[in-house]
């Protein structure tokens, strides 16, 4: 899906130009959070006007999203180059998300500073919400492996809807990583369990 804010086809330059603005706000995230990522600031570190900032992203918050976006889908590659262990979907669900969280816990500051942004009702947020949502949902579905069952979509998008919600818990500092692995481990085993493949 691509955001509204974007045009349909970049060139070369204008997609390394909108990657640099993306570095520039992440870079800053894990400097300082979310308070320090600021429009001025994210222009000069990116070198680049103003204007492109805001030629590719109408807020902060759509900026910040972007680079969540961004970041998972590295991880997602990450992830495809290390393919999950576990005799059962369960167990290989549980391990890519053990890959993830262990990702996400070596930058709390960048992931709590793109969560705050996740939550926001801007629209051209939301629409990166959605794609995090669907690669989320992309990597839960491949580690799941064959046969996958009828209702894997379904499957997939709830387990990613404990997952976010657990974390959620972490970055707002009332949850430790240790229970978010438990919450959704409890999850899995819910929704994938070890007669998964009988009911395909």
């Amino acid at each position: 899906m691509v955001s509204r804010s974007v045009p349909r086809t970049l060139s070369r330059a204008q997609e390394a130009r909108r990657q640099r603005v993306i570095d520039a706000a992440t870079s800053l995230a894990l400097e300082g959070g979310y308070e320090a990522v600021q429009m001025r600031d994210v222009a000069a570190r990116a070198d680049v006007a103003m204007g492109t900032v805001y030629r590719y992203f109408t807020s902060k918050d759509h900026l910040l999203a972007a680079a969540l976006v961004s970041w998972v889908s590295r991880l997602e590659g990450q992830l495809a180059d290390r393919p999950p262990v576990g005799d059962t979907p369960a167990d290989r669900v549980i391990n890519v998300i053990d890959q993830a969280m262990r990702a996400m816990g070596r930058q709390p500051r960048l992931v709590a500073t793109v969560f705050i942004a996740l939550a926001s009702p801007d629209p051209a947020a939301v629409e990166c919400q959605q794609q995090v949502a669907l690669l989320m949902e992309g990597f839960i579905t491949s580690a799941i492996g064959e046969p996958k069952p009828p209702d894997i979509g379904a499957r997939a998008r709830v387990l990613g809807h404990v997952w976010y919600s657990a974390l959620v818990g972490w970055v707002n500092g009332w949850s430790d990583m240790d229970r978010v692995r438990d919450e959704v481990a409890v999850a899995i085993r819910l929704l994938l369990p070890e007669d998964l493949a009988l009911s395909a």
